[in-house]
């Protein structure tokens, strides 16, 4: 692919997980609002996965093999079973905005993690680490979790589990192309039907307009779009740099939240995300001459050694 192509292509990625996904907090919020969390997010994934899936399959693309299903499965537990999944049962009791703040340290977990395979921690990443953890803290005891010790706990659990996911899919052997995201879309989506079951919910006697549009939003949008979007760049950009999404969708979040949810942001949420954002921060910019990885200059591409 031209370097060009492929520099608008990134933007493009880049542009949909950053403000699509940060909408889709408050589309949850929405979908929650007559969807049991489990039942909203399984339906959510299966039907994205089913489409795209289907649709691979009509235009010949080949079955992915037993092991690119096991594969690729493991990674749609971790992302949009355990990740995705674990956000939506927490939002029934914190704001939308709140969710995408915590979701934000998923960089910091990311850098954490890629230490298993070799990435060399730089000083410059530890400090932004450190600096992340200070916001994760000042969250948890000044904003709107202080007290919610289990909602807290949840939310690290979504961010570990989505980061732990992204980083370990780049060394599975999973299908080429969209073929990955479509079997961990439908996988996770399983799992969380099934979660749904066994938790005991149950089908909305009334489901309002909100949030039938908010799954329609889920589904199209946040699913085949942008977490399609992002699988492409983690396989095509470093994964702290797939995951820059994370720096702009809080302050999405908390502007559609604000606007159209009413929702109330206090001084100390605010100084939390910015104390988060500057870790965060510091961790992308730091670049790793031991991990490969594709810079920007322009519209040139240089691959470090």
């Amino acid at each position: 692919m031209p370097q060009r192509h492929q520099f608008i292509l990134i933007v493009g990625c880049l542009f949909c997980t950053y403000f699509i996904w940060g909408s889709t907090y408050l589309a949850i919020r929405f979908g929650i609002e007559s969807f049991p969390p489990f039942l909203m997010a399984g339906l959510r994934f299966t039907i994205a996965g089913l489409l795209m899936y289907g649709a691979l399959r009509l235009s010949g693309a080949p079955n992915p093999s037993t092991e690119q299903w096991r594969a690729s499965g493991m990674v749609g537990i971790l992302l949009p079973a355990m990740g995705n999944g674990t956000v939506c049962f927490v939002q029934q009791t914190v704001s939308s905005s709140v969710a995408a703040l915590s979701i934000a340290t998923a960089p910091i977990w990311m850098a954490i993690f890629s230490s298993l395979w070799g990435h060399k921690i730089s000083r410059q990443e530890w400090l932004g680490i450190a600096i992340g953890f200070a916001g994760i803290v000042l969250l948890n005891t000044q904003g709107s979790l202080y007290g919610d010790i289990s909602s807290a706990l949840l939310l690290t659990f979504a961010a570990a589990s989505w980061s732990f996911g992204s980083v370990w899919g780049r060394y599975l052997n999973q299908p080429a192309g969209l073929m990955a995201p479509a079997v961990q879309m439908l996988v996770g989506g399983l799992v969380l039907l099934a979660v749904s079951a066994w938790q005991g919910e149950h089908w909305p006697s009334e489901i309002s307009a909100k949030s039938w549009g908010a799954i329609i939003f889920l589904v199209i949008l946040g699913s085949l779009i942008a977490y399609s979007a992002y699988q492409w760049l983690l396989k095509n950009v470093r994964p702290l740099v797939a995951s820059s999404n994370t720096f702009v969708n809080p302050v999405v979040a908390f502007a559609v939240g604000i606007w159209f949810a009413k929702e109330v942001v206090v001084s100390a949420e605010y100084l939390a995300l910015a104390v988060i954002l500057v870790g965060v921060y510091l961790i992308l910019s730091a670049g790793s001459k031991a991990t490969e990885s594709f810079k920007l200059t322009g519209f040139k591409f240089t691959k470090e050694k």
